[in-house]
């Protein structure tokens, strides 16, 4: 494997305000860049969020997603000048109850996927940012679920779902009934975060924790995601026939022929993803 610091090549991809990158070493990077509104979301913004998230789980060079914001932000929620613009009454919802990709495409996407935050990550960027499977914070990271403030529930329901998961029900109703602002060290204490480092190093400890998951099958990485988040709402006997379900997939998975005979070979494993 590659070092994460120095890719072999780096296919981008530009949007206006939401850009992808993946490198050598199978590492992908969408950024929220809308700095100057410190990556606050407009609807046209979130579409093409919600998509280039899609971007990254097909993507077969893609085997690590991180999803950061430029400028010292990570998105500082919905910008609610674009928010006014539609009346209340014919706002409506992004999607339907049972479309998740639409509500929490950070979740459905069957990649790991890190969150690394500078800056405020306030409102529906809390929201993304319980959406990853991991978070690495800078020491000027700040997260808020503001809602509260602003006469709503947490836009994605992520909040009122997850977040109480992550952290427990009464840390997540303080945060959410308060709307207050939680700082890097202490989502770091309450194991919201898993590594506090300073700004500058925000992108290098991603990249580093990256790596981690790249020396894993990138099949068993799919269905050990999809079995926790999903296993959140199962009753244990429907999920343990899930699990028996994917465990025969995995026996009958190159990338477990070639994982038992990496082992004894004693060599790393080249994992395919089938």
């Amino acid at each position: 494997m590659l070092c994460p610091h120095t890719p072999a090549a780096t296919v981008a991809a530009m949007g206006e305000f939401v850009n992808y990158e993946v490198d050598g070493d199978g590492i992908a990077v969408v950024t929220i860049n809308r700095p100057e509104k410190r990556n606050a979301m407009t609807y046209a913004m979130l579409g093409d969020f919600i998509a280039t998230v899609h971007q990254a789980g097909d993507d077969d060079a893609a085997r690590v997603v991180i999803v950061t914001g430029s400028g010292g932000s990570f998105c500082a929620g919905t910008d609610l000048s674009d928010l006014s613009s539609v009346p209340g009454e014919d706002r409506g919802v992004r999607g339907r109850a049972e479309q998740a990709d639409v509500w929490w495409p950070l979740t459905s996407c069957p990649k790991p996927l890190i969150a690394a935050v500078d800056g405020p990550a306030v409102g529906m960027g809390a929201e993304f940012t319980s959406q990853c499977d991991v978070r690495i914070a800078s020491t000027g990271a700040r997260f808020a679920w503001n809602f509260v403030h602003r006469g709503l529930v947490p836009d994605t329901g992520a909040g009122t779902w997850l977040l109480p998961r992550l952290i427990g029900v009464p840390a997540a109703l303080r945060l959410l009934y308060s709307g207050d602002f939680l700082s890097a060290q202490d989502a770091l204490d309450i194991g919201y975060v898993a590594k506090v480092v300073p700004p500058d190093d925000l992108m290098t400890a991603a990249r580093e924790e990256a790596a981690r998951f790249l020396t894993g099958s990138p099949l068993s990485q799919r269905l050990i995601k999809d079995l926790v988040y999903k296993g959140l709402e199962r009753e244990v006997l429907v999920h343990l026939s899930n699990h028996v379900e994917a465990l025969q997939q995995c026996f009958r998975s190159d990338d477990h022929k070639g994982g038992v005979a990496a082992f004894l070979e004693r060599r790393p494993a080249r994992f395919t993803g089938r």
